[in-house]
């Protein structure tokens, strides 16, 4: 039975969500885990995504088993484990290392409008993802992808551009993905065309 959304997040019972803004029209599936992020209006996980440190655009979808802004390891320190930065965890302090979390922080992931990423791709640290990009499912993306362009691989290369430079500047200029929800429904029908979206709005 397909849900039905509505302003207000559609959010699974099992999904977890801290210290993150969740926008309109929008669904975390099972076992999804946001923390730290933003997530714009209208994009949803199919589950099992780990989401941190990370922007996330309107209309994404993201597959399941995707990962965004996995964690990195201090690897400039005697160990790369956890002790050295969970440290209440381990019962060694009374606080954790804030300056490592504060690092990880500062690789914060880009995503733009529009952007599919297939199932199982991971979106490394630090990366930014154009508008209208496509990410291959199984990907490995340690890169910037470009806006409209198709992206797969381990490590994620680029294959080829979903519309011409021309047509996407277009589309860029239009920014749909801003329209209200009043001009959504009155012009939904019109994304199904390229070529008549771009006549009539360009």
């Amino acid at each position: 039975m397909i849900k039905q959304l509505g302003v207000k997040p559609t959010i699974h019972a099992s999904a977890q969500v801290e210290n993150s803004f969740i926008g309109e029209w929008t669904e975390i599936g099972p076992n999804t885990k946001i923390e730290e992020s933003y997530f714009g209006d209208y994009s949803y996980t199919a589950g099992d995504a780990e989401i941190i440190y990370s922007s996330i655009g309107k209309f994404c979808s993201i597959a399941s088993h995707v990962r965004i802004n996995p964690v990195n390891h201090p690897m400039w320190r005697v160990t790369q484990h956890h002790l050295t930065y969970r440290l209440t965890q381990y019962d060694l302090a009374d606080h954790d290392d804030t300056d490592f979390f504060d690092w990880r922080r500062e690789h914060h992931v880009n995503v733009g409008h529009d952007v599919w990423i297939g199932h199982g791709a991971i979106i490394m640290p630090g990366v930014t993802i154009g508008t209208g990009a496509v990410i291959g499912a199984g990907s490995v993306v340690t890169k910037d992808v470009p806006a409209y362009t198709i992206a797969v691989g381990v490590p994620a290369k680029p294959i080829k551009r979903r519309f011409s430079e021309e047509v996407a500047d277009k589309i860029m200029r239009i920014e749909w993905w801003n329209w209200d929800r009043r001009l959504i429904e009155e012009r939904f029908s019109d994304l199904n065309n390229i070529e008549n979206f771009i006549l009539k709005y360009s």
